[in-house]
């Protein structure tokens, strides 16, 4: 089979030749991210830990029964989405007295659209290939060679992994760390593209489930319906419940302890400073606590654009999270750790994109050091 990392194969020839290069033990290794990404996530795009107060209309109690809403008596959700990445660290270059690591990463995103008689079908995949360098350690002359011998392959990425983004700074100043960062940033535009207009046949009325929080980004979305939902999320968050002498605060341990299957909680607002713009969320608990090991499995965290500042509808609320319970009935168990809060569609997506990927086999037997180009 032909080398599918060919058309990486110039710039990596030009870092070889240009400076001296340091090749990963074993040809590359897998750079992962630590703690869980979503949680890091959802801490540096979810605002403070403190929550002030409910955002829905007519003002609900906290804790809601939402009885299931099947596919087959209403289906809302028919489009799911969700990304992937796997980022690899191939060697370290050296330039007089700078380094920079060197990373490759595969990246991409894949909605899948449910007919009404419950079949799956992929509906969209974007799939990339990018190289992670940090251009503050590099001369300026490399950098462009290397953009200019990458520029010819559309699914080739050249990335700045020192270059700041609303992910970037999540997992400190270390360069390995920030070049996997950046590539789930990378993961995070694809979502964002799929989601916007990059799945063929959705009206404007067609809802879509994507894959965990949605970021800042989301804070004045413009496109079609849609909901993050996060299997994991930040655990520091507080609630201010009520005014005056009868306020309270909870905890999250707290809220959630008391959240019973098919219920859900009130919806709280999630801000930027100075901005009118809303991130709406809620909890919902998909599966009973007797049937776990702590009070956070087998709850969701749902989240919707409020771009235009207003609470949302409690029957809207109530729909959606109807929704979502009746989707949990098949679960991929004993085949990913959070099974307990898995959507079915949402894990055929995420088996799509990652079924697009290279193996580390492949990387490991198509990228050598030193790079030869007649190879």
């Amino acid at each position: 089979m032909p080398n599918p990392f060919a058309g990486l194969m110039p710039a990596l020839e030009i870092l070889g030749r240009e400076a001296r290069v340091l090749p990963a033990t074993g040809q590359a290794i897998v750079d992962g991210v630590r703690p869980d990404i979503e949680e890091l996530y959802d801490r540096a795009t979810g605002g403070g830990a403190q929550t002030d107060g409910l955002w829905e209309k007519p003002a609900a109690s906290l804790y809601r029964e939402v009885p299931q809403v099947p596919r087959q008596e209403r289906h809302l959700f028919k489009y799911f989405a969700d990304g992937s990445t796997k980022t690899y660290f191939i060697g370290t270059i050296l330039e007089h007295d700078r380094s920079s690591p060197v990373q490759l990463a595969q990246v991409g995103a894949a909605g899948v659209r449910r007919e009404d008689d419950g079949r799956l079908r992929k509906a969209a995949v974007i799939s990339n290939i990018a190289l992670l360098l940090d251009k503050s350690a590099l001369s300026g002359v490399i950098w462009e060679k290397v953009q200019s011998a990458a520029a010819e392959i559309p699914s080739l990425l050249i990335r700045d992994t020192s270059e700041e983004d609303s992910y970037s700074s999540v997992g400190g100043d270390e360069p390995r760390s920030r070049g996997a960062h950046k590539a789930n940033w990378l993961m995070r535009e694809a979502e964002r593209r799929i989601a916007q207009n990059g799945l063929p046949g959705r009206s404007q009325d067609d809802w879509l489930v994507s894959d965990g929080s949605l970021g800042n980004e989301y804070l004045n979305w413009d496109g079609p319906p849609l909901i993050g939902v996060a299997k994991t999320f930040r655990r520091d968050s507080t609630f201010q419940i009520g005014k005056g002498p009868a306020a309270r605060t909870l905890n999250l341990y707290s809220l959630l302890s008391g959240l019973e299957e098919s219920h859900r909680t009130a919806v709280f607002p999630r801000r930027r400073p100075n901005h009118s713009q809303v991130i709406a969320f809620w909890y919902v608990r998909l599966r009973a606590q007797r049937q776990l090991d702590y009070p956070l499995m087998g709850v969701v965290k749902v989240e919707i654009p409020c771009p235009d500042g207003k609470p949302v509808d409690t029957e809207v609320a109530d729909l959606i999270s109807g929704a979502l319970v009746a989707e949990r009935s098949v679960t991929p168990h004993g085949q990913d750790s959070r099974w307990h809060a898995h959507l079915y569609p949402v894990w055929v997506a995420e088996r799509v994109i990652r079924d697009s990927f290279f193996s580390e086999e492949v990387l490991k037997a198509a990228i050598r050091w030193p790079i030869n180009e007649s190879e």
